[in-house]
């Protein structure tokens, strides 16, 4: 059994993961008529329960030179979330530090670095560890290999004269509307201290490569699936300075996984949580299996202890099987209802011309 602790579930040691062996960790569902507005406004996230929250003392520290009660160490909290029918990921990033470092236009520049593998296809997805590069080049490499099965969003917090953040590839197209978005909220300066909220949704994809969206395959996000995902910390303490960064923290423990998709973490998208499901709600889909037999498979969907179903298929047919597949007599668009009853009550479904056969 597992155990939701701080954002994670512990889990027994034998079973798999990319990293961190003995954790999944945690992506809320929002219900559908609560997707969290990107403003920057926490307020939508109040929902997300604490168990989903990863905090600064979860990550690692890659060169072992920070305790966490070192003031000049940024105090964070991540929480990521879904929607069932989106394929997108959301994020919610809040950070304070002493010290913040963004006033140049280049990757000197505080970071929230996000790895994300939506597929768990693994292995390595920048260029330099690419096997293919002794053979294709280097640039050619980048063109064709770099950021396709697995994205790298390096992400400018603050961002502030420049784009919010760089994906590490040639698929640019992948950081903008329609596949992304992102707004954050802070009022201090370069230099200063202060509390920083960014808030962003991102679409992993199979397969973003860099001729565009049309060849692009998004990867198909449903309950209790498993991606891989991992971010970094990076803190630089020297806004006139073009010297290395002060810290750099994983969630991974390992500093490569910025472009190894094996050292990636389990992330698990999860169902609603209990109070958001109802006790019962009737839910179907349907497939047309032989238009030639206007053949039409129904599938059931319904939420809660469902014990009936009765079917009414729009042609006086009627059915109480809970998956039936029924063949229609005449062409025409049908209204079919499904009613399914329970411990819980009773719930009805209608579909009004959806189902069409010829």
């Amino acid at each position: 059994m597992a155990l939701a602790i701080g954002g994670v579930f512990l889990i027994p040691s034998n079973a798999s993961a990319l990293d961190r062996t003995n954790e999944i960790f945690k992506v809320f569902q929002f219900p559908a008529d609560q997707i969290p507005r990107v403003d920057g406004d926490t307020n939508d996230w109040n929902i997300v329960p604490d168990s989903y929250v990863i905090g600064s003392d979860q990550l690692v520290d890659d060169n072992g030179k920070h305790q966490w009660s070192d003031p000049s160490t940024p105090r964070i909290r991540v929480r990521f979330g879904w929607v069932k029918g989106l394929n997108r990921l959301y994020c919610l990033y809040e950070a304070d530090d002493d010290y913040w470092d963004f006033s140049q236009p280049g990757l000197h520049n505080d970071t929230f670095e996000l790895v994300v593998d939506g597929d768990l296809s693994g292995g390595p997805l920048i260029e330099h560890f690419l096997p293919a590069k002794p053979v294709l080049g280097e640039w050619e490499t980048y063109l064709t290999l770099q950021g396709a099965h697995a994205q790298n969003y390096h992400i400018f917090t603050p961002s502030e004269g420049k784009d919010w953040c760089m994906v590490w590839g040639p698929e640019q197209w992948a950081k903008a509307l329609p596949y992304a978005n992102a707004a954050q909220k802070f009022n201090f300066k370069p230099g200063q201290s202060g509390h920083y909220v960014l808030e962003f949704w991102i679409t992993p994809f199979d397969y973003a490569g860099a001729e565009g969206p049309p060849r692009a395959v998004e990867s198909v996000l449903k309950e209790n699936k498993i991606i891989g995902l991992s971010f970094a910390l990076i803190d630089y303490d020297n806004v006139n300075s073009a010297a290395t960064n002060n810290g750099f923290w994983n969630l991974s423990r390992h500093h490569t996984m910025y472009g190894q998709a094996d050292q990636l973490c389990e992330f698990k998208l999860m169902p609603l949580e209990s109070q958001f499901v109802k006790p019962i709600e009737a839910q179907w889909s349907f497939q047309v299996v032989d238009m030639s037999r206007r053949l039409v498979a129904f599938k059931d969907l319904s939420v809660g202890n469902i014990t009936s179903w009765h079917w009414d298929f729009g042609d006086g047919e009627t059915s109480t099987e809970q998956n039936p597949i029924h063949a229609y007599k005449t062409a025409n668009h049908y209204v079919v209802v499904l009613d399914v009853a329970g411990p819980a009550g009773k719930s009805r479904k209608s579909k009004v011309w959806d189902v069409v056969v010829k």
